[in-house]
């Protein structure tokens, strides 16, 4: 029994899961709100409506690349940037959970314990995948789904800084310096990471 092997795998397979049912359910085009602001201000590298989002429209500018200038496809592929970064979210809400599940039990000895663990890691994930709000938002192009993988992202490195912190000390404080670029990061794309420091 690897469990760091079986959660790698794990969270992997939770995240193709949720990466091929976003890109088939994927808007072929625009939805009819802020998302046609979002694609054609990131499409020309333009100013969107206050406070912007300068990270969110510099990767959806790198995404619309993969249109090679077909511009009837740039809606998709930054569409497509959203179906990335939330199947990305669902993949560290899956780390997120076992870690939890883990520092629940102090330490997994048994296959009933890591079954229990891994289990709950997935049913959380994947209820979430599945979640109207969430699969909403990973199909358009729109900020929320960049926001919730910043935000999940955040958290993750939050509780591996916890775990570190016990066996390494001040050398767990590079996780630190992380959380802090990516919340810099997160604050380009939406102000909702703002919200993972009170739990940090």
């Amino acid at each position: 029994m690897n469990y760091q092997k079986i959660n790698n795998l794990l969270g992997w397979i939770s995240f193709t899961i949720a990466l091929v049912v976003y890109i088939l359910t994927l808007e072929p085009t625009t939805s009819f709100w802020d998302c046609g602001e979002y694609i054609a201000t990131a499409y020309k590298l333009q100013v969107g409506h206050p406070p912007g989002a300068p990270t969110y429209l510099l990767l959806g500018n790198f995404f619309s690349n993969f249109a090679f200038g077909d511009v009837t496809k740039v809606a998709y592929m930054i569409n497509l940037l959203s179906a990335t970064c939330s199947a990305f979210t669902i993949l560290f809400l899956f780390w997120t959970i076992t870690a939890f599940g883990k520092k629940i039990l102090g330490k997994v000895e048994s296959d009933g314990q890591l079954f229990s663990v891994m289990g709950a890691g997935l049913v959380g994930a994947l209820a979430y995948t599945f979640s109207d709000s969430f699969w909403f938002s990973a199909v358009e192009g729109e900020v929320y789904g960049v926001s919730s993988f910043f935000t999940a992202i955040v958290f993750w490195a939050a509780l591996k800084w916890d775990e570190e912190y016990d066996k390494d000390g001040d050398g767990a404080n590079r996780w630190l310096l992380l959380i802090a670029y990516l919340v810099g990061l997160s604050i380009g794309v939406h102000m909702l990471n703002l919200l993972a420091i009170p739990a940090i």
